[in-house]
């Protein structure tokens, strides 16, 4: 069998290695290749073929096409592929077959990450020699790369994006969660209705012996879990439905049984005790008992870029939420603060219409400072909001305009409601260079107060 792999970054490579292993014939195409790179003679030497050209008659031999998720099916050797019917997958596709354990898939268009690491954190509170938790995909590791030490006893948890879920035709987790569904990657999609069905892949084959954790709190969600085939398990911050996971009386609930307050997280935010909620109704699935789960739960301190607290500098408490990169993003992430918040905003500029973020604007921030192509609407909301705002080159530009802005007790928050690539390769680096930025910036100021 042949295989052409379609981009080599880390999903690539994986997928690459565990073709050879299977003994299929593997060609990987990527216009960017570095032939220098040790990944790429590595493979070379075990007999993978490598190409910078993406012409037609590459897909002469070729059995299926494996390809990076954020590489659109609109590039020509895909439309090609397609019009000669040839099957196109993602890397976790090819992981599938050996998954023999309880299989959690976690997509949304915000939170998923967390939700993941959140699940992740409460499941492991009863891991044992013979089980272990495992979690990969979107969140980093490639799945294929760990499908074969998966062992039946174990449980794996996978974020999965609207890009892999399009290429995942078989996908049969026995646990499905869908954290929300709002307008994201339309860029990618071409229509809100199919970025809507890539999410909802996710429990396309699921049966009445698996279940779907749903977000119940959108009228739209509840009439989407209707198309689903499993036992659903509703989770809801506004009193909803009290069917799985909710919230009441500023406590987390379980079917009516009482597992935590939602004061005692280990992090802040509307859209954290949302997290929490899909995290107890697994572990309530998984059979975690309340008491592991409110250990592990007020003890979760967040993941890196995602509202993640940087520390107090200068009497400033600085939070990093880099990986906001759409509008209901930052308006979750503002819904945690009591404190005056000096916003960072700002970057690719998609067609939003940021004047959505007008009420929580009004509600929780002091002053904007921003950036990007983005930069100018976000003046425009601020002037609507009668906000000070300043607008400058970059996030690390930023960061000295917010802190000369906040006053002592203030949360100065890069929180972007927009993509980072106008600017910067990913999230995380715009994230990283924030975080460099503070500390830099506090350092420098205590000197020159000694």
């Amino acid at each position: 069998m042949r295989t052409l792999v379609i981009g080599f970054a880390r999903s690539g490579a994986a997928a690459a290695k565990l073709l050879l292993e299977e003994g299929q014939d593997v060609i990987v195409s990527d216009p960017k290749l570095d032939f220098s790179d040790p990944k790429v003679q590595a493979l070379q030497t075990k007999g993978v073929t490598f190409t910078q050209d993406q012409d037609e008659q590459l897909l002469d031999g070729v059995d299926q096409i494996i390809k990076n998720p954020g590489i659109p099916y609109t590039i020509p050797i895909l439309q090609a592929a397609q019009a000669r019917n040839i099957p196109i997958k993602v890397e976790v596709a090819l992981a599938q077959p050996y998954i023999e354990g309880d299989w959690i898939a976690v997509t949304g268009s915000n939170g998923k990450t967390t939700a993941t690491e959140m699940i992740a954190a409460v499941l492991r509170t009863q891991t044992t020699a013979d089980h272990d938790v495992r979690v990969a995909g979107n969140i980093g590791t490639p799945v294929s790369e760990i499908a074969k030490t998966v062992r039946p006893t174990d449980t794996l948890i996978t974020e999965l994006s609207s890009f892999q879920l399009m290429g995942v035709p078989d996908l049969k987790p026995k646990i499905a969660v869908i954290t929300n569904i709002y307008a994201s990657h339309l860029d990618y999609h071409g229509s809100r209705e199919a970025y809507v069905a890539a999410k909802m892949n996710i429990t396309k084959n699921q049966t009445a012996s698996d279940y779907l954790v749903m977000n119940f709190d959108k009228a739209e969600w509840r009439d989407l879990s209707q198309q689903s085939k499993a036992q659903i398990v509703p989770f809801s911050r506004q009193g909803n439905s009290t069917a799985g996971a909710y919230l009441a009386d500023g406590w987390l609930y379980f079917r009516e049984e009482a597992v935590m307050p939602a004061s005692e997280l280990g992090v802040t935010g509307d859209h954290n005790i949302e997290n929490a909620l899909i995290a107890i109704a697994v572990g309530q699935l998984e059979r975690v008992p309340i008491s592991a789960m409110r250990k592990a739960l007020s003890e979760f301190t967040g993941v890196k870029h995602r509202l993640q607290k940087v520390g107090t500098y200068l009497d400033r408490l600085v939070y990093n939420d880099s990986k906001a990169t759409d509008i209901e993003a930052t308006e979750s992430a503002l819904s945690g603060f009591k404190q005056p918040v000096v916003l960072l905003a700002g970057g690719l500029d998609r067609g939003d219409d940021e004047m959505r973020l007008l009420p929580a604007l009004k509600a929780h921030v002091s002053q904007m400072v921003v950036f990007g192509e983005t930069a100018d609407k976000l003046v425009a909301v601020a002037d609507a909001a009668k906000l000070p705002v300043v607008k400058t080159k970059d996030v690390q530009t930023a960061v000295p305009l917010a802190f000369e802005k906040s006053a002592p007790g203030d949360v100065i928050l890069l929180s972007p409601a927009a993509a980072s690539w106008d600017q910067y390769p990913n999230f995380e680096t715009r994230g990283d260079l924030f975080i460099q930025a503070v500390q830099d910036y506090a350092a420098q100021t205590q000197s020159e107060v000694k």
